[in-house]
């Protein structure tokens, strides 16, 4: 009860009050400010959030207040939401509190009876539907007129519409006071980031009417183009109007001159030239484009409110970078307000928000961007098409690895399973494809080549359009934005490098990959996986020779086809890098994904090996383990036939003296996959460095290398110190380390990992935002032993999470030396990295102990 016979439970939001954001929320705070612009604001009273609570727990404000804030000019009040935050929401904002037939008889002869019903009608519709919490449905024909409007809320309530004004505010005010408590309130606003119990705070407002003679209406205006960011006067004008009511004469004005109709420009030169210069101040003093809300009454001109103009992620960027160049914000705040992830919407093509779209399911947002292009149901098909020229979609119910051609292929990427970290969903990344993932509404029959969704059939070749950033799968064709690479998204990275202090490598396989990591001013490859580079047409013959060798001597012949292909592929890599750090990654994956597992696939491979079909089949069985990811890959597979590694060695070091020679000079870095013991390192270094060695022989040519271990395997985390002593690096594969941890399968996991979010068992899902208690502990972990053993060796993380804002925070804060992450995402992390280090900046200066006197 004390809060509301405080005087400052509710106070006139004048120049001077004391009005705060986190007591008033962000509405009486704005109002404030334009005040003190000297805009023309109505009179408006703040309810603090303490009142607000208090009347909703039904303890009501003075009613002597009340009736001293409504009755004045015509006695006609709004009221609005004032959450601490815009973005939180709050109940409907309530017109023309106040009007009874007194008031309404006054506003027919000064306004005319056809406006007066309109509005008198509009609030008891309002009041009927928000207050007295009756049916919709039977307020909803605005043609039924105020005299049945009026009987309607008599026969529901068996009461005279109040006529009281000041009950009518006061049961306006516990209406919206417990709307905000309502459960299904909590939840919108709790999903977009509020505190379980968040404060709101109340604005009201004398109405500025927009009904009466003369150039009268209401309208907003904002002086960008919300999609493109663009300098445009935009915005809409309706004569005659307030709330829904309508009155004589409604017209609706364009803001500035067009050949298509009337403008409020041309109708009222001076109230639009106000509006204007309001914008300009409004966006210098409150160091921010604003929408402007309005009221014109017979030429005179009213400002209502004032709110940050909603806008793409492109204008985001570009409005940031405005505000910096027109000296009204720093570049560091210009780096906090454009959310990170928001930079992958510039990097690829988007679906124009103002165009219409044919949903036909939705599915898991895997990889920004948008394509369009026509159905495919297999990799070899997506070739078909590519070779052809045409544009296709890869539509699967999962991809596996022999479906990576086929997606480098196509255009975009959906899979009936699988989740952000399913193979589909991976590679779709670090390509830049579209991707939709666990689009559970659609069933795929690949043998009828024929997508199902809901009702709707779709064959192959028919068009689709797969919206990677919505993760909505629309029918046709889409219309679409193209990337937007500008000078604004330049020069805010610039400014992101200038602060950050972390540096961020790209994962890299191919020169495409490459080219793409250098375009966004990668500092370096912190991941190439070999493996990728064998799937091609050429290699895989040889690779599967190799395979099916008996003897150690044939194994290398098989593979002396592949070194010079390998070289050329790391030539082209250290080439594109000009010098920058470039790790490659051993050999990786089981030996048995490099085999047909289909009997007509092993009867081809036969043929082309001039083997009896049971050999092929015996030896595809013999490779085939109970649980690959667990067994017979990565340093293991080095160690058991060293041949391959042996290969790679020579190719990166063939390549690096030709790189060099050619250009900038080249030290490789060399990666030993999942590592659990420090014996498994010195067995692979001693036959790295005897490849090294008689390379240098054999060239009479000098290099240097650096070697380091890839850390998957908890034990490798623990045992990092006895690891670095052999190794100039260690670098933490989150994804495998994510898996081995949880002893969970990020490809699998997508089919609880909703239920288990939701349910509180993880927070997150642990393959999208590094658990930083357990997985992020054994980083931490590892990176203290190894140092301790080896202070200069470099620590970094090179999974998916090197990509993921929350995960980089963390990454820099125990002391990682670089994120890697695939090429697309590098400016997403270049960002998140600039603002961490910001805090960091930050926090540092206010913990610094102020100097003497």
């Amino acid at each position: 009860m004390k809060a509301l016979t405080d005087p400052a439970a509710i106070i006139e939001i004048t120049a001077s009050a004391a009005v705060h954001t986190s007591t008033h929320g962000w509405r009486a705070k704005c109002l404030q400010r334009l005040i003190r612009m000297d805009l023309p604001v109505p009179p408006s009273f703040a309810l603090s959030a303490e009142a607000v609570r208090a009347i909703a727990a039904g303890h009501m404000p003075d009613r002597a207040r009340l009736a001293a804030i409504i009755e004045r000019a015509d006695g006609l009040v709004s009221v609005r939401p004032s959450a601490r935050d815009p973005a939180w929401g709050g109940p409907r904002t309530v017109l023309n509190v106040g009007i009874n037939r007194d008031r309404h008889a006054r506003l027919a002869q000064t306004r005319g009876k056809s406006a007066a019903d309109a509005l008198y009608q509009g609030f008891v519709q309002s009041y009927a539907v928000h207050v007295a919490r009756l049916d919709p449905d039977m307020f909803s024909d605005g043609d039924i007129g105020l005299d049945a409007t009026l009987r309607a809320y008599e026969d529901e309530t068996d009461e005279e519409f109040p006529q009281d004004p000041t009950r009518q505010l006061a049961e306006v005010l516990r209406s919206m006071a417990r709307a905000w408590d309502g459960p299904t309130a909590r939840l919108l606003r709790q999903a977009k980031g509020a505190p379980a119990i968040a404060p709101l705070g109340l604005v009201v407002q004398d109405m500025a009417l927009a009904i009466g003679p003369g150039v009268t209406g209401s309208g907003t205006i904002q002086f960008i183009d919300s999609v493109t960011g663009t300098p445009r006067i935009t915005g809409r004008f309706r004569g005659q109007t307030q709330g829904t009511a309508k009155g004589e004469g409604a017209e609706t004005l364009y803001l500035t001159r067009d050949p298509r109709g009337p403008s409020l420009e041309e109708a009222a030169p001076e109230v639009f030239a106000d509006l204007v210069r309001f914008g300009v101040a409004a966006r210098e003093r409150l160091r921010e484009e604003m929408q402007i809300e309005f009221v014109v009454s017979d030429g005179s001109l009213s400002i209502i409110d004032a709110v940050r103009t909603q806008r793409s992620s492109r204008a985001s960027v570009r409005t940031a970078v405005a505000l910096v160049r027109d000296g009204i914000i720093p570049p560091q705040e210009a780096l906090m307000r454009v959310e990170p992830r928001a930079l992958s919407d510039l990097l690829h093509h988007q679906v124009d928000p103002r165009a219409p779209r044919d949903v036909i399911t939705h599915g898991i947002n895997a990889s920004p961007g948008a394509a369009t292009g026509r159905i495919v149901f297999s990799a070899a098909a997506a070739q078909d098409a590519e070779a052809r020229g045409e544009r296709c979609v890869l539509v699967r119910r999962e991809t596996v690895p022999e479906d990576i051609r086929g997606m480098h292929a196509s255009v975009a990427v959906l899979t009936e399973r699988g989740g952000m970290t399913s193979h589909a969903a991976v590679i779709a990344r670090g390509i830049g494809l579209p991707c939709i993932v666990g689009a559970g509404g659609i069933q795929i029959d690949a043998r009828r080549r024929l997508l199902q969704a809901g009702n709707r059939q779709f064959r192959e070749g028919e068009v689709i359009t797969i919206d990677g950033t919505s993760g909505e799968v629309l029918a046709g064709a889409a219309e679409m934005l193209e990337p937007a690479l500008d000078g604004s998204f330049s020069q805010l990275l610039e400014w992101a490098d200038a602060e950050c202090r972390i540096k961020v490598r790209a994962n890299a396989d191919t020169p495409e990959d490459a080219r793409t990591a250098r375009t966004f001013n990668a500092q370096g490859i912190g991941l190439c996986r070999t493996e990728h580079m064998f799937f091609d047409d050429e290699r895989l013959p040889a690779m599967r020779e190799m395979i099916f060798a008996s003897r150690p001597e044939d194994r290398s012949l098989s593979l002396q086809r592949l070194l010079p292909m390998q070289r050329g592929d790391f030539t082209k890599l250290f080439e594109i890098m000009a010098g920058l750090p470039v790790t490659i990654r051993l050999f990786d994956p089981p030996l048995h994904e490099f085999l047909p597992h289909d009997r007509e696939g092993m009867r081809e491979l036969a043929e082309s090996l001039d083997l009896p079909l049971s050999d092929v089949t015996r030896r595809v069985q013999a490779l085939s383990e109970f649980n690959p990811m667990l067994g017979m890959r990565g340093v293991r597979l080095g160690i058991t036939v060293p041949e391959i590694y042996d290969m790679q060695a020579r190719a990166i070091f063939e390549a690096t003296i030709e790189a060099s020679h050619n250009g900038d000079p080249v030290v490789p870095e060399i990666m030993i996959p999942l590592v659990s013991a420090r014996r498994e390192v010195e067995l692979v270094k001693t036959r790295i460095d005897a490849v090294a060695a008689a390379v240098r022989n054999e060239t009479r040519k000098d290099f240097t290398y650096r070697l380091g271990v890839m850390v998957e395997t908890p034990r490798a985390a623990l045992r990092a110190g006895d690891i670095a002593e052999h190794t100039a690096f260690l670098s933490f594969g989150t994804n495998d380390l994510t898996q081995m941890t949880y002893g969970l399968s990020r490809d699998d996991a997508g089919r609880f990992m909703a239920t288990y979010v939701s349910q509180g068992v993880y927070s997150e899902d642990p393959f999208h935002i590094l658990d930083q208690e357990g997985v992020g502990e054994l980083v931490a972990i590892g990176a203290e032993r190894a140092r301790r053993r080896k202070p200069g060796i470099t620590i970094s993380v090179c999974g998916e999470h090197g990509g993921n804002p929350e995960s980089i925070a963390f990454c820099l804060r125990a002391g990682v030396n670089y994120v890697s992450c695939s090429p697309f995402r590098v400016p997403v992390a270049r960002l998140a990295a600039a603002q961490e280090s910001i805090l960091m900046a930050r926090e540092e200066a206010k913990n610094r102990p102020a100097p003497r006197s």
